[in-house]
């Protein structure tokens, strides 16, 4: 199965939030929705799981019992331990005798310890993780996570990726937002987002593949360059070379640096 959005537009407070937006993630499959601050990533999230409603297009999902949602707040009451707070969701979902479920769940995500201390008095990896149990404890056919590494330590952001990937090996659609494009990266396909449209989608690969020009090494700012480390690199919409640079594939951050300035040029 498949779930996702289909040319969504959405509009918060009277204003455009989403602008014919378009993601796919299928059973088994883990999607990246990437973008700086307001770029939608939340409102894509939220609209995902309905909490938000579209005024235009059309929304693939399951039944709300088949849908784990993290909200970017982690969505851990602080007044409950760790053991309430996934009971309280089990209720929630009317799942019988999750025990054993919540077991398997806290030894996945290395909670097993904390299972009494309040929800906060965790650190703030601790929380996400938490908050990640909380929308697995379903079983969900989709899970969406709503930037859950951001903030956190490199050792929880790697506990936390190998919980999204194992949701996906078991069957789940996984999609989550993130600022981070080395997670990006790693995802099957991405959905990178500005100003809430959209400003590339597919794998790197494809995204490589449709961003015009050639992204070459400079030795100093041309007016159209960034900085990468101790280089610089430039984004040259006619492909030509310049004497003395190379052209370079790019990771992600530069194909979107790139493709940012293409849609910039564009309009």
């Amino acid at each position: 199965m498949s779930w996702g959005l289909n040319g969504v537009s959405v509009d918060v407070d009277g204003e455009e939030a989403l602008v014919d937006i378009d993601l796919v993630c299928a059973s088994g499959e883990v999607v990246a929705v990437v973008g700086g601050d307001g770029a939608g990533k939340t409102t894509v999230s939220r609209t995902l799981v309905g909490l938000l409603e579209p005024r235009g297009g059309s929304i693939d999902r399951p039944p709300s019992a088949q849908i784990g949602y993290l909200p970017a707040t982690s969505g851990v009451w602080p007044d409950l331990t760790v053991m309430e707070n996934l009971s309280f969701v089990a209720d929630i979902y009317r799942i019988p005798k999750p025990v054993a479920r919540i077991d398997r769940l806290l030894e996945r995500c290395r909670l097993g310890d904390a299972r009494k201390r309040l929800g906060e008095q965790l650190s703030g990896g601790m929380r996400r993780k938490l908050g990640v149990a909380m929308a697995l404890l379903p079983d969900p056919a989709l899970l969406v996570l709503d930037e859950p590494s951001t903030g956190v330590d490199p050792v929880s952001r790697v506990e936390l990726w190998a919980l999204m990937t194992a949701a996906a090996a078991d069957g789940a659609a996984v999609v989550f937002t993130t600022t981070y494009l080395d997670e990006a990266e790693r995802a099957r396909s991405i959905v990178a987002l500005e100003s809430g449209r959209m400003l590339a989608s597919g794998s790197v690969a494809d995204i490589a593949a449709s961003v015009p020009g050639a992204i070459v090494d400079v030795r100093s700012d041309d007016g159209r360059a960034w900085r990468r480390g101790r280089q610089w690199r430039s984004w040259r919409p006619d492909g030509t070379v310049p004497a003395g640079s190379t052209r370079i594939t790019g990771d992600l951050t530069d194909l979107l640096v790139a493709a940012t300035l293409a849609a910039e040029d564009a309009t």
